[in-house]
């Protein structure tokens, strides 16, 4: 497949390479139809099949219940963040949120249009540098339900386990984008968990969403048909168009994850190349990691040198080396390498390696402020 690089981006990110050499050969011929993945009717027996195919490997994948709905949308993870408050919250009930870093803010900000929003726990004050737990956190009385990002793509830091004793009657939501399907899940826990397809299960423009039927069965105001959680579970993801490559490319990944043991073999593989790189940084005092070590993600890891000049001259340089995509969000800055489920673990030996060679020539270097 020519001269790969260590992708490190945090997405669209790198893909598993079976998935891409099956898809180079779908995209001339897929089930001997004379046509393309891209070309098929998202109306004819070719995509019936691969509907199926996706639908049923995400089930075996999660051991997701028959009383949960599978299906996919457009609009990536943002669109949800009006979706669910506009489907399930009431104008006069509560939701609770966690404000645990920008895109718990962007489904933060969307909730006032349809009804109130409690911030249950925030790490806001700190720099979102850790995930609030104990007593630090405080739900509301009776919200409808509890929403939560797992994992903080920014910021680099996860929820190690789903929030704790959410009050009676509620339910949780999780905007799982981009540690989904890294690590085992249990997901009747959830009422709703919604991902974009970009970091872990495919390629961006298309959103898996796993619903309990009776909670998306009826919206609880009137809504534009097209906004309905249901309508577009009725219909299989397929109520309008579908981007119909991303589902079939979705539906690839899923089969290489059960082909490659399935979630409990993503996370010791995930956990493997997450503990090179914090092992490394751990042991040394040049670069400065982001998240707190109880709230650190393993699919993104964030750090600093000393100085913004040395960030950049770090990112130049791993650039040169083959090591792409390594700069961090604006809003951070310093570095951020994203090794999500189909990153080898070559890539976080070859990350430490060079920050080892670069610490070592820019040792003299003052820290910042």
């Amino acid at each position: 497949m020519g001269n790969r690089v260590y992708n490190f981006s945090a997405g669209p990110a790198t893909l598993p390479k079976p998935v891409l050499k099956k898809a180079q050969q779908d995209l001339v011929d897929i089930f001997g139809s004379g046509m393309g993945v891209v070309e098929i009717s998202h109306r004819g027996k070719e995509f019936d099949r691969i509907t199926y195919e996706t639908e049923a490997a995400c089930r075996e994948v999660a051991d997701i219940p028959d009383d949960y709905a599978v299906f996919w949308m457009q609009g990536g993870a943002t669109s949800q963040c009006y979706f669910v408050p506009a489907n399930f919250l009431p104008p006069d009930r509560t939701a609770d949120y966690f404000q645990t870093g920008k895109w718990a803010n962007d489904s933060i900000k969307e909730v006032p249009l349809y009804g109130t929003c409690h911030i249950c726990a925030s790490s806001k004050d700190a720099g979102y540098n850790h995930i609030p737990t104990g007593d630090d956190v405080k739900y509301s009385s009776n919200p409808v339900y509890v929403h939560f990002t797992s994992n903080n793509t920014i910021m680099g830091t996860e929820f190690k386990t789903e929030p704790q004793n959410i009050p009676a009657g509620s339910f949780l939501v999780c905007d799982a984008s981009s540690n989904i399907f890294s690590k085992p899940i249990d997901v009747t826990r959830y009422g709703l968990i919604y991902a974009g397809a970009q970091k872990n299960l495919g390629p961006a423009g298309v959103t898996l969403l796993i619903a309990r039927k009776d909670l998306i069965a009826e919206p609880v105001r009137e809504l534009p048909t097209m906004m309905q959680f249901c309508k577009h579970a009725e219909k299989e993801g397929r109520f309008n168009t579908p981007p119909t490559f991303g589902v079939y490319l979705m539906g690839e990944v899923l089969k290489w994850i059960l082909a490659e043991g399935g979630l409990e073999a993503m996370r010791q593989r995930n956990e493997e190349k997450a503990n090179i790189v914090y092992s490394f940084l751990d042991s040394q005092d040049f670069y400065i990691p982001h998240a707190l070590p109880d709230s650190r993600s393993m699919m993104n890891i964030t750090f600093k040198c000393p100085t913004p000049e040395l960030d950049q001259l770090f990112v130049e340089n791993a650039t040169r080396q083959g090591l792409r995509e390594l700069k961090g969000h604006r809003s951070v800055g310093g570095m951020r390498a994203s090794m999500y489920n189909a990153c080898p673990i070559e890539a976080a030996h070859a990350l430490v390696a060079f920050m080892k060679e670069f610490a070592h020539e820019h040792a003299g270097a003052t820290t910042a402020g």
